[in-house]
């Protein structure tokens, strides 16, 4: 009997059954001194995983919200491309110096990454080719800007930002709550002209507690890009090495949050799509994403 043909990654059945696994733990390693200054990174280790779940060795994945890189340098590591959108200049160039120092370290010249500075909100104005993966996570709201937010003291103490940035662009700058859910997820709707039929778009997102109640992030992303894509389902990833803290005690319910929500969405190759999809203007008026992309002699896009 013939063997059955993977047509979305190259793991091993072993490796993708283990994948398939609907929670996981993964304990992030130690920050490289070099991205310190950025408050919420990603981790590369865990972004690897799901890079190679979802795309075959050469794809094209991407990330609109890049901050340090760490979708960027995992997709290198995994033989993939890579494309990423940052608003900020500080960590645009930040990533760039780490995508550059993973090109050179793998030595194998099809091996190709590039970082714009640019708002993501802009993503028709960028030119982006055919994009087979999107792996990202936006800000977690204005958690960062949360009084006694879990990370701020010690970040305080070792004089780094306790924020992404003072910027009024700046999606983690947004109080409205509803305002922030729309940004974001207007990001996320324009993305699907740039998706080729049958990719994924992973979102790793958290639900927040302000003012003693819990908004719904996670469950109110999932609900509204329902609506353009198809939400195949949900990773849980669980950290079991953080402190836990008396939050609450001998009063209220409280919980430590050491969960994230890792939401997987396809664009299928033909659907019905929600009239939500570009808001200010229709997926479609975008117009055909370009095959391929120049910068500086360097094709990112095929």
């Amino acid at each position: 009997m013939a063997a059955r043909q993977n047509r979305l990654n190259e793991l091993t059945p072993k490796a993708w059954i283990k994948f398939q696994k609907s929670w996981f733990i993964h304990n992030p390693p130690a920050r490289e001194n070099g991205v310190k200054p950025h408050p919420a990174k990603f981790p590369e280790t865990l972004a690897g995983e799901f890079i190679e779940f979802f795309t075959k060795r050469d794809e094209l994945v991407f990330d609109p919200m890049a901050g340090t890189g760490s979708a960027l340098v995992a997709a290198i590591r995994t033989g993939r491309r890579a494309l990423g959108v940052e608003l900020s200049a500080e960590f645009a160039d930040l990533a760039r110096d780490r995508v550059a120092a993973e090109l050179a370290a793998t030595g194998r010249p099809e091996c190709r990454g590039r970082v714009i500075q640019a708002d993501a909100r802009a993503l028709e104005s960028l030119g982006l080719p055919q994009i087979d993966y999107c792996l990202t996570s936006p800000p977690y709201w204005d958690m960062l800007r949360r009084k006694g937010f879990e990370t701020q003291q010690r970040r305080r103490q070792d004089g780094l930002p306790l924020t992404y940035s003072d910027s009024p662009a700046d999606l983690g700058n947004i109080a409205d709550y509803e305002r922030f859910l729309d940004e974001v997820c207007d990001i996320y709707e324009r993305l699907y002209t740039y998706l080729r039929p049958g990719a994924y778009l992973t979102v790793v997102v958290k639900n927040v507690k302000k003012g003693n109640r819990l908004y719904p992030l996670a469950w109110d992303i999932g609900r509204r890009l329902a609506d353009t894509y198809t939400l195949k389902d949900e990773r849980i990833w669980l950290q079991d090495n953080v402190q836990l803290a008396p939050f609450g005690m001998f009063n209220a319910w409280v919980s430590n949050t050491h969960h994230h929500y890792c939401l997987n969405f396809r664009k299928e190759a033909v659907a019905a799509r929600s009239s939500r999809i570009g808001r200010t203007g229709t997926a479609e008026s975008a117009g055909r994403p370009r095959e391929g992309e120049e910068s500086g002699g360097s094709q990112v896009g095929r």
